[in-house]
């Protein structure tokens, strides 16, 4: 006897712009796999939203079953969400899965009531199979993937690594629901590699998926509306014939076929990238890709302590070389509080990776997550860590609470200063003067600018703190240092204003820009910024009408005025 049955599918995304591919996985799951009458309708949310908003979303469907897509950024939320749900709909029967929750199933069943089932590994085929169950009031044994209780006891099974494609989840309802958020492409599940503190290796080696299925995936979302398309692969170029096609692919039908303006983001090992594709990789149109290449560390102890095979010097060479192309943003990441990662090695990891002049340089922070051999091994790897999602690390045999405090003010800085592309001639100057390292730099400023109170404070009062504190250092000419924040000011924020710190009150200002109308006016329906940079004598102005693609920033210019003495 089968029941029709209506599952809703619900995750919370960390915010607005990211769309989820997962619950519709999951959709794409239940369409090929699950008998008739059985249908299921995604329901998205975010974890900044009011969950009993998201609730009520999930309750208009009525539905008998219910499953929640889980990660570290969603978990307590999830939680929260599950039981709200529940009080209305106590007879739903409610499933968990994805990465936070696969490797912990039986603690995850012992410690949630309300929770019945738990699907460990990939879950499209587990879920369907699932639905099938419940459709027919059968039990959930002998389905891979899929933990449950019997008689009051977690039953724990492998995760569920199957050989064959998953179904497409790219249906129209998918696309409806896009709505230009960030898209995310699959191409290819598990990883070549297995990093200590990852868990990407444990779904078994890399499987790629029929390489012409991805090429027709890869165009619907760039025509979806998109403005970034990212290749969820946890590493792009492992098979290097399979990813110089995709990018060559890329590259002949960008401006045609493919949108001009959409950017394609790939996670790749920047060390294993070869003559072939650095060279086809300089031809890629401006824009048109970005590149994240996981560092993780400099130190060849610590690569070798998390399994991690790399080739620095080569690493270097070829990042270097993708950055001087300048047709691309590329984006590299360090993790702080790896094994024999101390606060010297950990500085000379993070002067060498600035030096390579990124994009962005990420600072990121070790989280031992369940499943990873970092949390499973704690002989091996004896730290400690918040038992609280995301599992972030506290304390190391080589980093005590106070370097690694230090090192978050040390990350906030180099977000507001270095990633978000404001002060980029301001840090220039700061470093070639000030006598300074990068990493000196970032967290004596971090220190500072922590003491001050940073949280919620507005653009203007941080630019403050920037001039107030670097144009007490040696070396460092006050009178340069607002010129260099001028220009930064100028070329990255549209409104043409200057903060109250680095404005200037000067009647020759008038003039010059009556001058220089004369000779350049500004482009109808364009707003253009001006300010005087009195230790060039010139001025320095932005129309603002066309960004950099790479950097985002307006085109900078210089007037030397005639008539006028700056």
């Amino acid at each position: 006897m089968k029941n029709e049955i209506t599952a809703a599918i619900c995750v919370l995304n960390s915010k607005y712009i990211h769309s989820s591919l997962a619950p519709w996985c999951l959709s794409a799951g239940v369409d090929a796999y699950c008998v008739p009458g059985i249908t299921a309708e995604v329901v998205e949310g975010t974890i900044n939203e009011r969950l009993e908003a998201v609730a009520q979303r999930i309750l208009a469907l009525n539905p008998q079953v219910i499953g929640f897509s889980c990660y570290i950024w969603n978990i307590s939320a999830t939680k929260r969400l599950i039981h709200l749900v529940k009080n209305s709909l106590p007879r739903a029967v409610i499933v968990l899965g994805g990465p936070e929750v696969s490797y912990c199933a039986e603690k995850l069943l012992n410690e949630e009531p309300l929770v019945q089932y738990v699907i460990s590994g990939e879950g499209e085929r587990p879920f369907a199979l699932l639905l099938n169950a419940v459709s027919r009031g059968d039990a959930a044994e002998n389905i891979p993937g899929v933990c449950f209780r019997r008689d009051g006891r977690a039953v724990i099974v492998p995760p569920h690594t199957p050989e064959e494609d998953p179904p497409s989840p790219y249906t129209p309802k998918y696309l409806d629901a896009l709505k230009g958020r960030i898209a995310y492409l699959e191409a290819s599940r598990g990883c070549p590699y297995s990093c200590a503190f990852c868990l990407s290796g444990r779904c078994g080696s890399a499987r790629f998926f029929d390489l012409d299925r991805a090429k027709q995936e890869l165009l619907l979302l760039a025509r979806s509306g998109a403005k970034t398309v990212k290749l969820v692969d946890r590493t792009f170029n492992a098979n290097r014939r399979r990813a110089n096609e995709l990018f060559r692919f890329i590259i002949q039908n960008y401006g045609n076929e493919i949108p001009a303006g959409v950017c394609f983001h790939f996670e790749i090992a920047g060390d294993i990238l070869d003559e072939d594709t650095l060279n086809l990789l300089a031809q890629a149109p401006k824009g048109a890709m970005q590149l994240e290449i996981g560092l993780q560390s400099f130190n060849p102890k610590t690569l070798a302590a998390i399994n991690r095979k790399t080739d620095v010097e080569r690493l270097k060479k070829n990042i270097l070389r993708l950055i001087a192309n300048a047709n691309m943003h590329i984006h590299i990441d360090l993790i702080a509080g790896l094994p024999y990662e101390d606060l010297a090695s950990f500085a000379e990891s993070f002067n060498i990776a600035y030096g390579l002049n990124p994009n962005m340089l990420q600072l990121g922070f070790l989280k031992l997550l369940y499943g990873a051999p970092m949390r499973e091994n704690p002989e091996e790897f004896p730290c400690s860590y918040d038992s609280q999602p995301p599992y972030e690390i506290t304390r190391t045999p080589w980093l005590s609470e106070e370097e690694l405090l230090n090192l978050h003010r040390t990350e906030d800085a180099l977000e507001r200063l270095y990633n978000s592309g404001r002060f980029p001639r301001t840090l220039a100057y700061l470093l070639k003067e000030s006598g300074m390292t990068p990493f000196e730099l970032f967290g004596r400023f971090g220190a500072f600018a922590a003491q001050k109170g940073t949280e919620r404070i507005p653009l203007d009062e941080y630019i403050a703190l920037v001039f107030t504190f670097f144009s007490g250092q040696n070396g460092i000419d006050k009178e340069v240092l607002r010129d260099k924040m001028v220009r930064d000011r100028l070329s990255t924020n549209a409104s043409g204003k200057l903060p109250p710190i680095l404005y200037v009150r000067d009647p020759s200002l008038g003039k010059a820009v009556r001058e220089l109308e004369n000779e350049f006016p500004t482009p109808k329906g364009v707003k253009r910024g001006c300010a005087i940079l009195y230790s060039e004598h010139c001025l320095a102005y932005a129309d603002y009408q066309n960004r950099n693609p790479i950097n985002g920033e307006f085109y900078l210019k210089e007037f030397y005025p005639g008539t006028v003495t700056l």
